[in-house]
């Protein structure tokens, strides 16, 4: 909205500005950060739970907001600690040259020039920074139990797991250009994590068709499996379970679960409306919900949702950036809560997402380093704190090998959830010690490596060596390279690699139907044949018929009416589904063959169709017969997106044809009528001006205007309005820029140079302007009567002014009536009707008096 009205908000000299989700403008490049820094503010405050997200140059967009006088230069911002930073560096240089020892001096050199920067930034940001957390606010707050959970991976996704990285075997290697390199790592990254959470994620996983919800589900995900060991405890402890994901898909597949194991769940995603998402907010906090499950994605349901009602986070995948996962554990974690807030954090041993969580554990290390701690030193060399391509590499090889070499897999069915929380306890507090002792310095350039045993005197050979040489997988067998990457073509043979031999029969594909749009106008037989076909590939495949595939609300089954089952009790309903069931259940087994012929006289159905038309294309064919006329095709066919003008006009004459049948064929055909008598009247105006200029020989000078008698406060000259006409008609009404090309030839004319006025008109008060014009020039025709705008005694008055006099009329001692002149009084003053000015009236009135005086003298 800011953005949208900045014009009218930039007029105000605003007391307070307060923003909410500041980090909104950590971006100063941004559109947001710039036009907020437009507006005039006696007093800024911003509010953000997030002042540091990715780097420490994003703390600095925020203060040169709240005091760009001081704030102003970024360079200068860095050049306070560069001094700090030089004298550490040639106190080390010196210490090195006097022999001492190397490793203890560099360390206290570094440490004092810490002490030095960390002393400047308390004093910088104390004066602006006000930090606030629950547990200052709240003492009765529990501090929440975080605990990575590490699980192996089943044998199925170490075969997928495989199959992936051999896929792409040589950007595994680190064997890739520098134009694609990124990109292409970047995908390999996603399909990695999609393997690590559940291999179903890839078309043609999971076994079927006939697809079926069983334990499968659970025992071919690692993750899955402790997760259901980890419900269950749940369960029997009383606690209630928030679980968070990435991927929207995955909460299919958890849905699927809780149907498995009977769990109530609510659940929320980027695609939820907000009636719906407020409805599970309130059904999961209610008193006393049977709700056990909320599955929500981490950004759409980690903000503005409060669910204090559940004790228990599980995030099953981490997000790149560690705010968006605390924000998720905070839905629980907040004000309100009684119980302790325990978070279990699922991640797949020997594989990606051990390396994402270390990303994201040193990006929340240096927050707290500059946020919480007031500690802060900008590093110029490497201001974006995103991945780079040598980052991603690394993480993509992070236990590469090991899969490679493992056809078992490594999670056992057998290990006791308390085992597994333990272990994961142990390497959650190894991992926050490791951090906890990196300094800034450390951060900056922290790759989660030992020191490497390539490192002697101070040279790194390693880097001598070609990228990927250390974790060499088998390579692939030499292809030739592709010019330009596509990751549709990239991933399209990934599936049928890792499919197994079998010997069993394939299953035929079920036949691809489509929903038949009116305005595509088919054949109504054509549901015939989709229907036999259906029925034909069904009891080809033994396809056995369940509650699920049933319509209730919206199908309407032989015999049975929606309305009439929805008043029925539960156990009437329940029987007849179960009638609905064996009915549809015989007709698949009655079912005729689906013949060759068929085949045919489908496609020939489907081929008389248009279905390569959408709405969208429909739409804008109406509006082009509004617009061009019903018959202009060739006019139309340039608004109509991709459509050729032979295929509309192909379609058009079939439009005309069959239009009723079309769901609101009479609005369509209103809004076309409405257009074509628009465009009818502007034809006839625009030949009528063509022969009114064409009578004179210098129109600027010679045209003649009919003005209404009620013309004395026009604010246009006679000139500028016989420029306006002239230049109507030498563009054409039709001209769909013809406003805007006038207004540019206003500024350029110079016998309009000192026409301040004039030159000032928008392209709407143009247009405006030239229909008045048209209406006068037009009514030359129509002859003098067209110009009599006043009332005639006992004239009919329209609805407006009729309420007007009626309103008048019922109120005490007022007598309002028409007069002579034709024009409304109230007790022989003028009456201000809608439309008109009290002024104008009066000023009117006068004058009929003073002539009124003048005649009787």
């Amino acid at each position: 909205m800011v953005i949208r009205e900045k014009a009218k908000l930039s007029k105000f000299r605003w007391q307070y500005m307060v923003i909410d989700e500041a980090h909104r403008i950590k971006n100063e490049q941004s559109s947001l950060s710039q036009i907020i820094r437009l507006f005039y503010s006696k007093n800024r405050l911003l509010i953000t739970g997030t002042p540091l997200q990715n780097n420490l140059h994003e703390l600095w967009a925020l203060l040169n907001f709240l005091l760009p006088d001081v704030f102003g230069d970024n360079e200068i911002f860095n050049e306070w600690f560069e001094k700090t930073e030089s004298k550490n560096d040639e106190n080390e240089k010196n210490q090195e040259i006097e022999g001492g020892d190397r490793d203890s001096d560099t360390d206290g050199g570094k440490g004092n020039g810490d002490k030095e920067a960390v002393s400047k930034l308390r004093k910088i940001l104390s004066p602006f920074l006000l930090r606030r957390v629950k547990a200052d606010v709240e003492k009765s707050l529990l501090p929440k139990q975080e605990i990575n959970v590490y699980v192996g991976m089943t044998a199925m996704q170490i075969k997928w797991y495989r199959n992936l990285l051999q896929k792409d075997i040589e950007a595994v290697n680190g064997q890739v250009g520098k134009r694609e390199g990124k990109t292409r790592l970047l995908n390999i990254v996603m399909q990695l994590r999609k393997c690590c959470n559940h291999p179903y994620l890839f078309e043609g996983a999971e076994p079927g068709p006939p697809y079926t919800n069983g334990e499968h589900l659970i025992l071919n995900a690692g993750k899955m499996v402790v997760l259901d060991k980890l419900l269950k405890k749940m369960k029997e402890e009383g606690s209630r379970v928030l679980i968070f994901s990435q991927m929207s898909r995955l909460l299919d597949i958890l849905e699927d679960y809780c149907y498995l194991r009977d769990y109530q769940y609510c659940r929320i995603d980027g695609s939820t409306d907000h009636e719906d998402r407020v409805s599970a907010i309130d059904d999961y906090n209610a008193p006393d919900s049977d709700k056990f499950i909320f599955l929500l994605t981490t950004r759409a349901g980690g903000l503005g949702i409060n669910l204090t009602t559940a004790d228990v986070v599980v995030l099953f995948d981490s997000d790149w950036n560690p705010q968006a996962d605390l924000q998720a554990m905070d839905r629980a974690h907040r004000i309100g809560q009684k119980k302790q807030v325990k978070v279990f954090r699922f991640v797949t041993e020997n594989a990606i997402e051990e390396k994402v969580l270390e990303r994201a554990a040193q990006k929340l290390r240096l927050d707290q380093l500059v946020i919480q701690q007031g500690r802060s030193r900008y590093n110029d060399e490497r201001k974006d704190n995103s991945n780079n391509k040598d980052d991603l590499l690394n993480m993509i090889q992070h236990g590469a090998q090991k899969v490679l070499d493992d056809d078992e897999g490594s999670m056992s069915l057998n290990d006791d959830i308390e085992a597994i929380l333990s272990r994961g306890e142990e390497k959650t507090k190894e991992l926050n010690a490791k951090f906890e002792k990196l300094g800034l310095d450390d951060l900056q350039n922290f790759n989660g490596e030992q020191p490497s045993a390539y490192e002697w005197n101070g040279e790194n050979f390693a880097e001598k060596k070609s990228k990927g040489v250390g974790i060499f997988l088998n390579p692939s067998k030499r292809v030739r390279k592709e010019h330009q990457y596509s990751v549709d073509g990239y991933y399209k043979d990934v599936m049928s690699q890792m499919k197994a031999p079998t010997t069993k029969p394939s299953v035929p594909r079920p036949p691809k139907h489509f929903q038949l749009m009116d305005f595509q106008f088919f054949d109504l037989k054509l549901n015939d044949y989709f229907e036999k076909e259906m029925l034909a590939y069904r009891k080809r495949v033994n396809y056995r018929v369940g509650e699920e595939d049933l319509d209730l609300e919206n199908k309407k089954y032989e015999g049975y009416d929606p309305e009439e089952i929805k008043k029925l009790s539960k156990k009437e309903q329940k029987s007849v589904i179960k009638d609905i069931i064996s009915s549809e259940q015989t007709k698949i087994n009655e079912s005729e063959p689906f013949t060759e012929e068929d085949m045919k006289e489908k496609r020939r159905l489907i081929a008389e169709g248009f279905g390569d038309w959408n709405k969208r294309e429909f739409m804008q064919f109406i509006h082009g017969c509004a617009k061009y006329g019903s018959r202009n095709y060739k006019e139309i066919s340039n608004d109509v997106k991709g459509k050729d003008e032979d295929n509309v006009r192909r379609y058009g004459e079939v439009f005309w044809r069959r239009h009723k049948e079309i769901e609101g064929w009479e609005r369509y055909l209103k809004e076309i009528e409405i257009g074509e008598r628009k465009l009818e009247k502007s034809k006839m105006q625009s030949e009528i001006l063509r022969g009114k200029i064409k009578e004179v020989k210098y129109p600027i000078e010679e045209l003649t205007i009919q003005y209404p008698p009620n013309n004395s406060k026009r604010m246009y000259s006679l000139i500028e309005d016989r420029y306006l006409l002239i230049k109507a008609d030498e563009y054409g009404l039709m001209n769909q820029h013809l406003y805007d090309l006038i207004k540019q030839d206003i500024m350029k004319e110079e016998l309009f140079r000192y026409c301040f006025y004039f030159k000032s008109r928008t392209t709407n008060e143009i247009a405006r302007r030239i229909a008045t014009l048209l209406l006068a020039v037009s009514r030359e025709v129509e002859g003098p009567d067209a110009f009599k705008r006043k009332r005639k005694p006992g004239a009919r008055l329209d609805s407006a002014a009729e309420s007007t006099i009626s309103s008048r009329q019922q109120s005490a001692d007022v007598d309002v009536d028409i007069d002579e002149s034709g024009h409304t009084t109230e007790n022989g003053t003028p009456l201000a009707l809608p439309g008109e000015s009290i002024g104008h009236a009066a000023e009117e009135h006068v004058k009929r008096r003073k002539i009124q005086e003048l005649s009787s003298a």
